[in-house]
């Protein structure tokens, strides 16, 4: 009973609260205030500002079909499962959504906003291994082929193209100025819901007291320490250089342990992401 909770019950649920929070924030914010929009649901909005008869939500079920043929061929059932029951659930959602009257807001906020609510949505449906179809099925598509490229960027690039279209089709360059925006700003949020929480720290340590440091990183605060050797370019005096990986928030804790045993202690930290090993995340092969 756990397991099914596990894997299936606390996936749908994700899901569909991204799917609401993707088709409300569409609708409220970017359909209602007249901002052009990326992906298929962009493409439903210009069959609709043509069409007006023709709901978003059902044109972009029609457009997703030859996509999930595609992706069923290249990443098999199991994506497509999930992401078939995420691409009804928000496309539904949004025509559910439409049929109620919302106020048109100040454009910027609305950009804000829709973008903030467009990345928190795919980000959350993302990190269940599915997508709403479309455009983020087509980047989950070439992040196969693109691994190194964050999937917020790869969206950005694919939804370019779209937002123009709307666009065109408005007839207003602030349309997809603001589109751009959002755009921009929902690729930030997506890829701080993707790879935010994984988000670690590298310190490199240079003392003349690296054996207490050492001890004190490895049996006091149970870190892993890597000894790399280093020579100094002035002196050409050789010093051994203490790498330390750690979650960003022991950064305090790791520095106030190197200053109390070595005030004048040469301490570099940088970024790092995607840290895979143990104490942190283990590597899996469709992770994205």
């Amino acid at each position: 009973m756990k397991h099914l909770l596990r894997s299936v019950l606390y996936p749908a649920l994700m899901i569909l609260l991204g799917s609401v929070i993707y088709a409300f924030g569409f609708v409220w914010c970017c359909d209602t205030n007249g901002i052009a929009f990326g992906g298929l649901t962009g493409v439903g909005q210009i069959v609709n500002h043509l069409f007006p008869q023709v709901p978003i939500g059902a044109c972009v079920i029609v457009l997703n079909i030859p996509l999930f043929l595609l992706g069923w061929k290249l990443i098999g059932g199991g994506l497509l499962v999930s992401s078939l029951f995420a691409m009804l659930a928000s496309s539904l959602l949004t025509d559910f959504f439409d049929y109620f009257t919302y106020e048109p807001m100040d454009p910027l906020l609305a950009t804000i906003f829709g973008g903030v609510s467009l990345g928190l949505s795919l980000g959350i449906i993302f990190r269940q291994n599915a997508t709403t179809g479309g455009t983020d099925l087509l980047a989950r598509l070439l992040k196969l082929k693109l691994a190194w490229l964050p999937m917020g960027k790869l969206l950005l690039g694919i939804d370019l193209a779209v937002i123009v279209g709307v666009s065109l089709t408005f007839q207003t360059l602030e349309s997809g100025l603001y589109g751009l925006v959002g755009l921009y700003i929902s690729s930030i949020v997506m890829d701080g819901v993707l790879y935010g929480l994984d988000t670690a720290k590298v310190a490199y340590i240079i003392s003349e007291d690296n054996e207490r440091i050492m001890h004190k990183l490895l049996y006091d605060l149970d870190k892993g320490i890597t000894i790399l050797q280093g020579t100094g370019a002035y002196t050409g005096q050789e010093r051994k250089v203490l790498m330390c990986a750690f979650k960003q928030r022991e950064i305090a804790v790791i520095r106030a342990a190197v200053k109390e045993i070595d005030p004048n202690a040469f301490v570099i930290v940088t970024d790092a992401h995607e840290v895979l090993g143990e104490g942190f995340r283990d590597y899996k092969k469709d992770d994205i």
